[in-house]
């Protein structure tokens, strides 16, 4: 078991990559070749605060930006003393089970090994950037018991299904070209908000013409409608996808901003 594998190897874990399924998927791919995996990145054991946050990189349900929205936050997060786990997650190719279900042991998988990584399972986050965004506040708004973050971090976020707003790409790849408005109203995660939904830190751009800010903007009122702590940050300019690349404009105002939110709580 993943588990006990990994725990064994403690604070030794400095960008291992490890197969998220061992005994295989709960949900199987279209895509058999299409394995998810965890890579592990963990703070010295002096600096381990126990926080630990799951990283689901974007990439329109189609790919993943796996470098500058993933394993480039690795140094960030264990400079603050956190753990980072960059999930690769299974693609859906229309079936968004496949991706739920990999994000969902993500965490799970995190919590049942904390002891051994150091890590307190009431401390774990998840982290998305664009439809990576659109994952973790699936997770963050429907998954229950260990697969249910403390805290969920959204990235220039898809957040609609409704097919008026939503990233088309990432709407087609996750539902499918055709979907019942059933489901595209249950994925549409700023319907879902609750005042059991985890804590949120939203940031994007204004000028962002890929995924339009209003995803991001509307979660933050369902969020602050629902008595959800929350905090938004819109940058002047930037686009979409600019991850942890340095060439954003707005880098270290957005790093000093993240900094202060996770000193918060």
């Amino acid at each position: 078991m993943i588990t006990v594998s990994v725990a064994a190897m403690g604070q030794n874990l400095k960008g291992k990559e490890f197969a998220l399924w061992p005994d295989g998927p709960l949900v199987a791919s279209s895509d058999s070749g299409d394995k998810a995996t965890i890579t592990v990145f963990l703070p010295d054991s002096k600096r381990a605060t126990g926080r630990a946050v799951v990283i689901c990189p974007g990439g329109a349900y189609a790919g993943l930006a796996f470098q500058h929205e993933g394993t480039d936050w690795a140094h960030f997060f264990n400079s603050q003393g956190i753990a980072a786990i960059v999930l690769k997650y299974r693609l859906p190719h229309g079936n968004w089970e496949v991706p739920i279900s990999d994000a969902e042991q993500a965490i799970r998988t995190v919590r049942r090994t904390a002891k051994g990584w150091h890590i307190d399972p009431n401390q774990v986050g998840i982290m998305g950037f664009s439809a990576g965004g659109h994952l973790a506040s699936t997770i963050a708004t429907h998954s229950t018991e260990l697969a249910k973050p403390d805290f969920q971090i959204l990235f220039y976020p898809v957040i609609t299904m409704d097919p008026g707003f939503t990233h088309k790409g990432s709407h087609d790849n996750f539902l499918g070209a055709k979907p019942k408005k059933k489901l595209e109203k249950l994925y549409s995660n700023d319907l879902q908000v609750t005042r059991a939904t985890p804590r949120a830190f939203i940031a994007l751009s204004d000028d962002d013409d890929l995924v339009l800010p209003m995803n991001g903007v509307n979660y933050y009122m369902e969020c602050y409608r629902h008595d959800v702590p929350a905090t938004l940050h819109v940058y002047p300019t930037g686009g979409h996808g600019w991850g942890y690349r340095d060439n954003f404009a707005y880098h270290l105002e957005m790093i000093l901003d993240f900094k202060a939110w996770l000193q918060s709580f």
